[in-house]
């Protein structure tokens, strides 16, 4: 019986690595259609929001208002429309390059199937899931006893969000999120590398391109040593998912590994007003 660790529900790893100069720029491909098509799906719903909040005001103000004012008016979106957007751009780019770039065959789901029946498999995803909140706990304590600024910077929206809509902000927190979040990272970032001979180096690239998503240096309003650590502290979580993919050769066990960090998470938050990365 052949090891899972070389068997992934995405394909069996090449005997020999196939050569970086073929792999890598696939990879980057994933990389940049991701980021375009999440990006213009959320920039393309803002706009829209926009123009459809200064036809309202335009309508409330009989014309009185000019550009200027109308702009000063339209504010901000809503936390319900900023979660939705998120699912729609991030969940919608997620789905598109699984069936684009990484869609699995049949044997390959048969596989991840079987290897899902197993007792082990879901042990592992206990161990991960706790070990990652546990990593981010510690993490996030030893940095914030050196004085930085740890908190997410998604963390305002989660708050609101679970204050107005707590059903739904948990839905979208604890499962759709980790859902997409791992069809995109694990399945077909790391798996593309996994594949081709390459998991350690695919382990790394996902796990940063992970951090940075969450926490992109220059747009999260941190000082540099606190964004540094964040990404530390998120490119170590996605490490861990990578890696339960690889043990237990199927997706679900890293999404089942996700929904449970997200959960205690979430829970912590709301029992103690605060959280962990």
């Amino acid at each position: 019986m052949s090891d899972v660790r070389t068997t992934p529900d995405v394909a069996p790893a090449a005997p020999t690595p196939l050569p970086l100069r073929s792999v890598l720029p696939a990879f980057a491909l994933d990389v940049a259609l991701a980021i375009t098509l999440s990006f213009s799906t959320l920039m393309l719903g803002l706009f829209g929001w926009a123009a459809w909040r200064g036809v309202q005001l335009a309508r409330q103000q009989a014309g009185s208002l000019d550009a200027q004012a109308l702009q000063a008016q339209i504010g901000t979106p809503p936390v319900l429309f900023l979660i939705v957007m998120t699912l729609v751009s991030t969940g919608g780019t997620a789905l598109v390059l699984y069936f684009w770039r990484r869609r699995a065959t049949p044997a390959e789901r048969l596989g991840s199937i079987n290897r899902s029946r197993r007792p082990g498999t879901w042990c592992w995803a206990l161990a991960a899931g706790l070990a990652t909140f546990l990593f981010s706990s510690l993490m996030s304590a030893a940095g914030r006893a050196q004085g930085l600024d740890l908190e997410p910077s998604n963390l305002d929206v989660i708050k609101e969000g679970f204050a107005r809509f707590p059903v739904f902000l948990a839905l979208f927190a604890v499962v759709l999120a980790p859902l997409y979040e791992e069809l995109l990272f694990r399945r077909v970032l790391f798996g593309r590398l996994w594949r081709a001979g390459w998991p350690v180096l695919g382990l790394v690239l996902s796990s940063l391109v992970f951090a940075l998503v969450h926490e992109l240096p220059g747009l999260n309003g941190k000082p540099v040593g606190s964004t540094v650590f964040l990404i530390l502290v998120y490119a170590g979580m996605g490490a861990i998912f990578a890696w339960v993919y690889r043990r237990t050769g199927t997706l679900w066990a890293p999404i089942a590994a996700h929904i449970l960090n997200n959960a205690i998470a979430l829970a912590v938050l709301q029992v103690y007003g605060g959280a962990s990365v």
